[in-house]
């Protein structure tokens, strides 16, 4: 029998934890982990870690905690590095994005307090590429990397904070990208070695952030590698002559054929979406608490995967909202110990902005 305070792990699952309360109607138990997420489990799914009493002077190993390689590790880094993480999952791709399209975005932590606040980088990957980035500041003499790394297609990644303080520094960047596809024929893209101009003042005025289709919230966005691709379509216009234009223009009249529309939003073919918002899931909140509704999203979020558990390559889109991000991390932290099989990431931001995250059945 489980009682509050017991050190447990899970049997389905890695990882463990305390016992904070127990549900016995439900059969639940609820587990600190090591993380201080509290997460919910069944109590037939827990077992007990037994306390040993210490009859030598050598420390015991937790077994509840993942091990620790006896090699010393190196200290972290100040400067942002994300380490490149190759995955044999799909990747998601959309109609328009092999036709690469980089951005910096700057959002304000305060867009009312624009004198004092300070700012959110991101990286926008709006391609079916991965991409090797390096951002870098500082004079010719003197250059420093300040973030750099891969970040997979379609995706937006937070590369660093910038306090007010630091906003002059962004002046004048430079920015290298090198896009490539994993086991797929792929067109060749152009390099990306750009150096990007930013006034400071920009990030004083509010008309310098609107709304876009990435992010929830108005950002200020700097698209990269645009000069490079105008300058190669003007190189290839000076090279036809009037005439070649002229038989080209009247070859599309004889055809009738007029330009695609291309469409905003990527395909959602054979994906689930699933919205997590209390308001979606219940008619009335009325009398629950948020840890309440917390374990009500959560069930909906095991349900759902439970019910796709046999159909191998099925995406679902959980819809969680930004928030405060406690149902993203809840998610997460399900997805790294009972779901850790399945293939996960951020889901399109074109559709669901920063609010919704990918799931692969595999």
């Amino acid at each position: 029998m489980i009682k509050k305070g017991d050190r447990v792990r899970f049997l389905n699952a890695v990882g463990g934890g305390v016992v904070t309360r127990i549900d016995e109607k439900k059969g639940l138990v609820y587990v600190v982990d090591n993380d201080g997420f509290e997460v919910p489990a069944l109590e037939r799914e827990c077992v007990v870690v037994p306390t040993v009493v210490a009859t030598t002077n050598m420390p015991l190993r937790d077994f509840s905690s993942p091990s620790k390689s006896a090699v010393p590790v190196a200290e972290e880094s100040t400067q942002q590095n994300h380490t490149p993480v190759f995955e044999e999952a799909e990747t998601y791709e959309t109609p328009e994005g092999d036709e690469p399209k980089y951005l910096l975005a700057f959002l304000p932590k305060d867009i009312k307090q624009l004198q004092s606040s300070s700012y959110e980088c991101y990286l926008v990957n709006d391609s079916n590429y991965f991409v090797f980035y390096n951002i870098v500041s500082g004079t010719e003499e003197a250059k420093k990397s300040i973030a750099h790394g891969l970040i997979e297609p379609n995706m937006q990644e937070c590369l660093l904070d910038i306090e007010k303080e630091e906003l002059n520094d962004w002046s004048r960047i430079h920015v290298q990208m090198l896009a490539f596809k994993r086991n797929k024929n792929y067109p060749l893209q152009p390099s990306v070695d750009e150096e990007i101009k930013i006034h400071p003042v920009s990030f004083y005025k509010s008309h310098s952030f609107t709304e876009n289709d990435y992010f929830e919230e108005a950002a200020m966005l700097v698209e990269v590698g645009c000069k490079r691709k105008e300058k190669t379509e003007k190189e290839i216009l000076r090279n036809l002559s009037s005439e070649s234009l002229r038989e080209a223009v009247l070859s599309k009249e004889k055809k009738g054929e007029l330009p695609r529309r291309r469409n905003k939003r990527p395909l959602k073919a054979e994906i689930i979406e699933v919205d997590l918002h209390s308001a979606e899931l219940l008619d009335t909140t009325a009398g629950m608490s948020n840890a309440d509704i917390l374990e009500y999203q959560l069930n909906k979020f095991h349900e759902t995967l439970n019910t796709y558990k046999n159909k191998r390559g099925q995406r679902i889109v959980f819809i969680h909202g930004k928030g405060e991000g406690v149902l993203r991390k809840e998610i997460e932290n399900s997805l790294k110990t009972r779901y850790k099989s399945y293939h996960y990431q951020d889901a399109s931001f074109r559709e669901y902005g920063f609010g919704a995250t990918l799931v692969m059945i595999r």
